[in-house]
C-alpha cells in the first residue's frame, strides 16, 4: 500500500492543514470587514464599496481557473513541486499586497473624490486576490495527490477546516482585543477613528500566516502524479488495468463533458454563496438591524466559527456513518433554522449567539463536504486536479461578486449614514442568503442522490463508459 492509499501522519496532516492559515485569515477579514471598512470607517458610497469587493470577486474568478489549468501543466520550480512553486508565489503576493487594502488612501485627503479613492485600491485588491487562488487551488490539489482514500480525504478536509475555523477565531479575537484598547474613544459607533484598528489587525494578520505558511513548506511533501512519472520514462505495470488508462487520459477539456463536473459545481457554488454571504452581510445586520455595539462584529463572527470549530471533529464519523449526501443535508437543516429563526425574530437581541451557533455549525459541515464530494469526484485524476478545484472556485466567486453587487444595488440608502430602511434591508438580506440560497443547494444535493456522480472518459472506441463512482 503506497503513501497516498492510507492516511498521513498526524504530523503530515497538520503541516498540510496549516498551509492555507494565510489565506484564511485574509479570507476572514475580505468578507466580514471589507463592506464595513469601507462603507462606515472609510465613508464610501454603498455602491463603491461593492464595486471594490466585486472587483476583487472577479479578479479571482479569473486568476482561480487559469491558475488551475497553469498548476497542472508547469513542472514547478526545479525539485519542490508544481504545487508548492504555485503555493510559495501566491503567499508572496498576498504578503505585498493585503496590508493596504485595509488603510487609508496614501495621498487622498478629505475632498479626493471617492472614485479617486476606488481606482487607488483596485490594483492592490488585484494582486491579493491573485496570490489568494493561487494558494487556495494549489493547496487544495494536494488532497488527491497525498492520500487516494475517500475518508482519508474526508479527514485531511476536516483538518484543512479546523484550521479554516481557528484562523476566523484569530482575526475575531484579535478585532476585539483591538476595538477594547481603544481605551478612551468612542466604542459604539465605527468611523475613521477605527482605521489604525483595522490596518494593525491586517498587518498582525499577515505576520501571523507567513510563519504558518513557512510550517507548510517545511513540513509538506509533494509526490508526484503518475502521469508525471511516466513522462520521465518510469516503469509502469506491465498489466495494468483498464480503469488506469482510461482514468489517465482524462484532461482538463474533458471535464466540461462531463454532467457530474456541473453537479459539484452547483452544489460548491451555493455552499460558498452561503458561507460567504452570511459572513459578509453578518456585520451589518449586528450593527444596522439589531442596533449592538460594535465589539459584536467580533464577538459573533467568533462564536460562529468556535461551533463550526467543533463541529469540524465530529464530521468524519458522521459521514462514515450516515454518509456525505446525509451529513451535508444535516448541515442544510441547520443553516434553514437560522434562517427561520431571523425570520421570525425581528428584535433577537443577545439571542443572537444561539443563532450564531447554528449558523457556524451547518457553513462547517456544508463546506467541508463539499469540498470532500470535490476531491472524491477528482479520484485519481490529479493530473487536471488544480483545474476542477480552480473552476468550481471560478462560479463561486463569480457568484459571490455578482450577489454582492446586486445586493448593494438594491440598498435603499444612498448616502454614509444608514437611513430607517436599513432594519429591514439587512433583515431580510440574511434570510436570503441563508434560507433562500440553502434551498438552491438542497436541489443540487438531490440531483446528486437522483444521478450519482460518475467520470465517463471516451475510450479509444468514442463509447462511454463509467470509471469512478461518488456515492
Amino acid at each position: 500500500m503506497s503513501d497516498a492509499d492510507r492516511s498521513l501522519p498526524l504530523c503530515r496532516r497538520l503541516s498540510y492543514a496549516v498551509g492555507h492559515f494565510l489565506n484564511d485569515l485574509c479570507a476572514s477579514m475580505w468578507f466580514t470587514y471589507l463592506l464595513v471598512f469601507y462603507h462606515d470607517v472609510l465613508g464610501f458610497q454603498n455602491t463603491y464599496a461593492g464595486v471594490l469587493l466585486l472587483v476583487g470577486q472577479i479578479a479571482d474568478g479569473v486568476c482561480t481557473p487559469l491558475i488551475g489549468y497553469e498548476s497542472d501543466r508547469t513542472p514547478g520550480c526545479g525539485n519542490y513541486g508544481k504545487r508548492k512553486t504555485w503555493h510559495l508565489v501566491g503567499c508572496l503576493s498576498v504578503a505585498l499586497s493585503f496590508s493596504f487594502i485595509f488603510n487609508q488612501c496614501l495621498g487622498c485627503s478629505s475632498q479626493t473624490p471617492q472614485w479617486v479613492s476606488v481606482l487607488y485600491f483596485v490594483p492592490f485588491i488585484v494582486v491579493f486576490q491573485f496570490g489568494w487562488a493561487a494558494v487556495q487551488i494549489s493547496h487544495l490539489s494536494l488532497i488527491p495527490e497525498l492520500v487516494r482514500c475517500e475518508h482519508a480525504k474526508v479527514e485531511l478536509t476536516a483538518y484543512r477546516y479546523a484550521f479554516t475555523v481557528m484562523a476566523n477565531i484569530t482575526v475575531y479575537a484579535l478585532a476585539y482585543l483591538l476595538f477594547h484598547m481603544q481605551g478612551g474613544q468612542d466604542m459604539d459607533a465605527l468611523g475613521p477613528v477605527d482605521i489604525p484598528v483595522f490596518r494593525n489587525l491586517a498587518l498582525i494578520v499577515l505576520a501571523i500566516g507567513l510563519v504558518f505558511s513557512l510550517i507548510f513548506h517545511l513540513g509538506t511533501s509533494e509526490h508526484r502524479s503518475r502521469a508525471e512519472a511516466t513522462e520521465d520514462g518510469e516503469q509502469s505495470p506491465l498489466l495494468a488495468s483498464r480503469t488506469t488508462t482510461l482514468s489517465a487520459t482524462l484532461q482538463w477539456k474533458c471535464w466540461l463533458k462531463q454532467p457530474s463536473f456541473y453537479q459539484v459545481a452547483l452544489l460548491y457554488m451555493s455552499t460558498r454563496l452561503i458561507v460567504n454571504l452570511s459572513q459578509t452581510y453578518i456585520s451589518m445586520y449586528l450593527v444596522n438591524t439589531l442596533g449592538l455595539d460594535k465589539k459584536y462584529i467580533a464577538t459573533i463572527p467568533l462564536v460562529m466559527y468556535l461551533s463550526g470549530f467543533l463541529s469540524s471533529f465530529i464530521m468524519k464519523p458522521i459521514s462514515k456513518l450516515i454518509g456525505k449526501a446525509l451529513t451535508y443535508f444535516v448541515g442544510l437543516l441547520l443553516i434553514m433554522t437560522f434562517s427561520y429563526w431571523v425570520l421570525l425574530d425581528e428584535a433577537m437581541g443577545q439571542r443572537v449567539y444561539g443563532a450564531a451557533v447554528l449558523l457556524g455549525a451547518g457553513s462547517a459541515t456544508i463546506l467541508v463536504i463539499s469540498l470532500a464530494m470535490t476531491a472524491e469526484l477528482i479520484s485519481d485524476q490529479t493530473q487536471s486536479g488544480a483545474f476542477v478545484y480552480g473552476a468550481m472556485s471560478f462560479t463561486d466567486k463569480l457568484a459571490n461578486g455578482l450577489g454582492v453587487m446586486l445586493i448593494q444595488s438594491l440598498h435603499p440608502c444612498h448616502t454614509v449614514v444608514c437611513c430607517p430602511a436599513c432594519v429591514w434591508f439587512y433583515h431580510y438580506v440574511m434570510v436570503a442568503v441563508t434560507g433562500g440560497v440553502a434551498f438552491v443547494a438542497a436541489l443540487a444535493l438531490c440531483s446528486i442522490l437522483i444521478w450519482p456522480i460518475r467520470i465517463r472518459p471516451q475510450d479509444v472506441s468514442g463509447r462511454t463508459e463509467d470509471v469512478t463512482s461518488v456515492n
